[in-house]
């Protein structure tokens, strides 16, 4: 069965408050359990109307006639029918199936959530060229999701793919690294940097960029023959005055005059540069790859390229002095470009700009700008009534994308009423290059400055049961690779069913969080088993959709499903995974011509 794929209009409509996943789930269940009484509670409709008024009028005309033509005498001096005994019926439940059983029979997004906990792991897909989607396997194209069996029962601080090589942190820390790009000898992922207590990681073109718990940055050759050769670092010991070198090849990326307490809080890289981010709020940028200098501007130092570097290593940090002063609070990096967006909702911009990634028209004079520039997002708003603040960043590939919480504001002269004022509407805008439909707003450009809104992502509200609201829907992350794109959305979500008494009920499931993909899919990477591109958001199936009872003779006890459902993240939540408690949640990836679900602590 193919994977369900609406068009924009059915995913905004799902998206409503109306169609939310929560309002969907109490609606069905209690449309269940009216149908056999809906002949006598359904609200009339206007054909029932009609023909009712046509009944009477009929007999009208059979009472005026009586007196006249006694061939109607017969029919009015018929018995009254006897009347109908209505019988409510229960809900149904199938035999022999216990509580949790039936909520698996009745709701594919329960399923998937309970095969999340009890199988944790990595999904991948997408181009295979550099064995990195199916390191066992020697097909060059995975179609749809597919598990790495190295990963099954593992959970994961970080991983990021390339098409040459990926790279992972374990649960505890250590950077795993596969793919032909690290050795074509070695078919799965190997542990390689330990005992740095790893927490989150980032791809350049060659190397694997890590940052430590202590705010520490690495800087790892991708290639397991570079990490061997390469200059081997002086390590400490826990033995006072004992020391001895690492056993592969690494780099230290150290920000200089840090103030007392202020570490590295994150870090972003394209495919030649990275962005450091203190706690601080201060912007660093170093070059990120072994092969070239960052020439585009991307490093936000004017004038800063290869022949003008300062003395010292190739790769030491630069703070963009152009931001001091501005506390920045996130960063994201396409393939040469920067954005950094402040704790007041600005966004600054950097580098190559020949597809307009920087929100703002190219300019004949240069396809590239070496200082942070200010986007102007004010403009995207003008009489609107609305005031926005960009909330979250997001850059890969040649394309940016921006989430704004616009709220309502009164304007002179404007109508607007005090109960609206304040209201926010979520919005997502993208730049940048859209010729595979990338940016997601339904059009195929191939330069786009100005940014324009994601529809099918903006201005969406759902029914809030818990705190009785309707909230806006905004975007809980985004993930950009090189062309594609995917979004987990920040909708209601449910994972408490069978948990207590109140939610013990046969008929209450769980759900997570709605995801959608779109822009280039020519080696398969959004998922949903076709090859064409998406210039819209759209869903795909379950990852594991033989398993979700999609496939005929796979739905376990409840018999073959007969509804295609979609794949929801399952979000945050503390399970039993191998005998301990541990808190989980299952994130996306979107690399170079490649994806990846996995189950992250």
């Amino acid at each position: 069965m193919p994977p369900f794929n609406p068009g924009p209009r059915a995913f905004l409509e799902t998206c409503h408050a109306c169609r939310s996943s929560a309002f969907q789930r109490s609606y069905r269940f209690q449309r269940r359990q009216l149908s056999s009484q809906s002949h006598i509670r359904r609200k009339p409709q206007p054909f029932v109307l009609f023909a009712c008024f046509l009944g009477v009028g009929g007999l009208g005309i059979a009472t005026y006639n009586y007196y006249d033509y006694p061939i109607f005498t017969s029919v009015l001096a018929e018995a009254p029918p006897a009347p109908v005994d209505v019988k409510i019926e229960k809900t149904k439940k199938r035999k022999g199936l216990s509580k949790e059983e039936n909520r698996e029979n009745i709701s594919s997004q329960h399923l998937q959530v309970k095969r999340s906990w009890e199988n944790p792991g990595v999904y991948a897909w997408g181009l295979n060229s550099g064995r990195v989607v199916a390191p066992d396997s020697d097909e060059q194209i995975i179609r749809t999701p597919r598990r790495i069996s190295f990963f099954d029962g593992q959970l994961l601080r970080d991983i990021k793919l390339d098409r040459n090589f990926g790279a992972a942190i374990t649960e505890n820390g250590d950077l795993l690294q596969w793919g032909n790009g690290f050795s074509t000898d070695v078919r799965q992922p190997t542990a390689t940097l330990t005992g740095k207590n790893l927490k989150s990681l980032t791809i350049s073109r060659d190397r694997v960029l890590a940052l430590g718990l202590d705010g520490t940055v690495y800087s790892v050759p991708g290639a397991k023959e570079d990490q061997e050769k390469g200059k081997k670092v002086s390590e400490s010991s826990w033995i006072p005055f004992l020391s001895y070198n690492s056993t592969i090849s690494y780099r230290r990326l150290r920000p200089q005059n840090l103030a007392w307490n202020e570490k590295v809080r994150s870090i972003a890289s394209g495919a030649e540069h990275l962005l450091i981010l203190t706690s601080a709020g201060r912007l660093f940028t170093a070059a990120s790859s072994s092969e070239e200098f960052p020439a585009r501007g991307q490093l936000g130092i004017p004038g800063l390229v290869w022949t003008t570097r300062p003395a010292g290593p190739y790769d030491q940090p630069h703070e963009v002095s152009t931001l001091r002063g501005f506390e920045i609070a996130a960063i994201a990096a396409g393939d040469y470009h920067s954005l950094a967006l402040d704790r007041e909702g600005r966004v600054f911009a950097f580098g190559d700009n020949s597809s307009g990634q920087l929100g703002f028209d190219p300019t004949n004079e240069s396809t590239y700008v070496d200082a942070p520039s200010l986007i102007p997002i004010q403009q995207l708003y003008t009489n609107t009534g609305l005031s926005p603040t960009v909330k979250q960043i997001f850059a890969g590939g040649n394309n940016s994308f921006f989430t704004i919480d616009a709220a309502t504001i009164a304007r002179p002269g404007s109508d607007v009423k005090p109960s609206t004022l304040g209201r926010i509407t979520a919005d997502t805008w993208s730049s940048g290059q859209g010729i595979l439909g990338t940016l997601g707003n339904g059009r195929w450009t191939h330069v786009q400055g100005t940014p324009t809104k994601l529809k099918t992502l903006s201005n969406l509200f759902e029914y809030d049961e818990t705190n009785n609201t309707v909230v806006p829907i905004r975007l809980r992350s985004l993930s950009v690779g090189s062309t594609h794109a995917a979004a987990i959305m920040d909708n209601v979500t449910h994972v408490q069913a069978g948990t207590s008494k109140v939610t013990d009920s046969e008929n209450d499931t769980n759900w997570g969080a709605d995801v959608v993909w779109w822009g280039g899919n020519e080696y398969f990477q959004i998922g949903n088993g076709r090859r064409n591109n998406l210039s819209v958001p759209g869903y795909i199936a379950p990852l594991d959709s033989g398993s979700e009872g999609l496939v005929e003779g796979k739905a376990g006890k409840g018999g073959k499903r007969k509804e295609e459902h979609r794949f929801q993240i399952t979000p945050r939540h503390a399970v039993s995974v191998g005998g301990r408690k541990v808190s989980v949640e299952q994130r996306v990836e979107c690399g170079r011509m490649v994806s990846c679900v996995y189950s992250g602590v």
